[in-house]
């Protein structure tokens, strides 16, 4: 049997759609009326889309690097993304904020949203989306130090249970120097919130 994690695996979207029709009926409704016909096959199509990282080895992303003699840090902000929340299956979206101290190695910055991207597109919690990307980067680009900053806004607390529109969850990994050197620590803090 193929795992998720297999390249090869293939989303059951006929499972999918059999749960969604359940899940219809479950709540009282019936997956019959015109308005939901199609909605358990509108499901198993959007499962397959937001959670296509499921299937996609982060580290192929980060596979291509350039050896450049560059010591300071590098920062990308402001990177949209939305994940699923595995508590709930409810969405929950925002930005991360990253930051690499280059030890020889850097990447194309299109390649560190597209890790963003792997990982958010993945049953997740916040907390994990957040030290994946930073360990992924300490890993795979042999980095002196990583910071990872992630502000999200969570619909599974502003829709339900205590409905606090508005709050924003924020988490962070610090990384080699990022974690061990203060200076190093305030300076990626400085440049990640500017």
């Amino acid at each position: 049997m193929t795992t998720a994690t297999d390249p090869n695996f293939k989303v059951d979207k006929a499972r999918i759609e059999k749960a969604v029709r359940e899940i219809l009926i479950a709540v009282g409704d019936d997956p019959d009326r015109e308005g939901l016909q199609d909605t358990p096959a509108r499901v198993a199509r959007m499962y397959e889309e937001i959670f296509q990282g499921m299937r996609r080895d982060p580290r192929e992303v980060l596979k291509t690097v350039f050896t450049e003699k560059y010591e300071e840090m590098v920062i990308l902000r402001d990177i949209a993304f939305n994940s699923m929340c595995e508590h709930h299956l409810m969405p929950f979206e925002g930005k991360a904020h990253i930051a690499y101290l280059p030890n020889g190695k850097v990447v194309g910055l299109s390649k560190l949203a597209r890790a963003v991207d792997v990982f958010a597109q993945r049953p997740q919690v916040q907390e994990r989306l957040t030290t994946q990307i930073a360990d992924i980067l300490m890993h795979e680009l042999s980095a002196q130090g990583a910071a990872v900053v992630i502000e999200a806004v969570h619909t599974c607390m502003t829709c339900r249970g205590v409905k606090k529109p508005g709050s924003v969850m924020v988490t962070s990994a610090m990384r080699g120097v990022c974690k061990t050197s203060p200076a190093t620590r305030a300076e990626a803090l400085a440049l990640l919130h500017k």
